[in-house]
């Protein structure tokens, strides 16, 4: 018997400031990214912010995740852009640069006129220097996430590691979101997948249609 499906989250009701989270790379962060910020630009102005974007030489390239997420009503920027598609950590030691994170924590935690929206980079633990990865970079600046995660195979064992390491550091996840279109599965494995989750876990947890 198929189960139930989830319930469509209110992209409109997340708080912001608010990060998009993933399990790992290609999960759809930016498309959801995306999503919210085209939810939110519909009451007023939107300030989407990618502290760190790898693979790409300047803020305006094609590949650059705020170009898929700058709209009406929606500012999109970048601050450690590294042109090599690795982490963050191998990308500046490709350009022999040390990452100032303090300087880019106090770019994330700027004001803005409307809501903010953060994107991650990679998984919850990519590094990004010697020694400190983004989870333990990010739980500093104590703003909440989505947990955006695949669909089909795979995706109970990330999500619940993910989901617990995020727990254990005291995070307030506001929903976990399953995105059968990053790894091509079909509605029933997603749905099936976001049931079992829902018995493991104390958040909501979604299906983006």
């Amino acid at each position: 018997m198929r189960p139930p499906a989830a319930p469509r989250l209110d992209l409109d009701a997340l708080p912001s400031p608010l990060w998009v989270l993933g399990t790992g790379t290609g999960v759809g962060k930016t498309f959801v990214s995306s999503r919210i910020a085209r939810t939110w630009a519909a009451s007023g102005p939107v300030s989407y912010r990618k502290p760190f974007q790898t693979g790409v030489d300047r803020p305006d390239h094609p590949e650059a995740d705020a170009s898929a997420v700058v709209g009406p009503g929606i500012t999109a920027e970048g601050c450690v852009l590294l042109r090599a598609p690795l982490s963050p950590l191998a990308a500046a030691l490709r350009e022999g640069l040390a990452l100032d994170l303090e300087a880019t924590a106090a770019w994330c935690r700027r004001p803005a006129d409307g809501r903010i929206l953060l994107e991650g980079v990679g998984g919850l633990m990519v590094p990004l220097a010697p020694n400190r990865h983004f989870l333990a970079w990010a739980t500093d600046l104590k703003i909440p996430c989505v947990l955006v995660a695949l669909g089909g195979l795979g995706t109970l064992n990330h999500t619940l590691l993910s989901a617990e390491a995020l727990m254990l550091r005291g995070w307030r996840i506001e929903a976990v979101l399953l995105n059968p279109g990053a790894d091509d599965a079909t509605q029933e494995a997603a749905d099936e997948n976001a049931t079992v989750l829902q018995g493991f876990l104390p958040i909501p947890v979604h299906v983006l249609k």
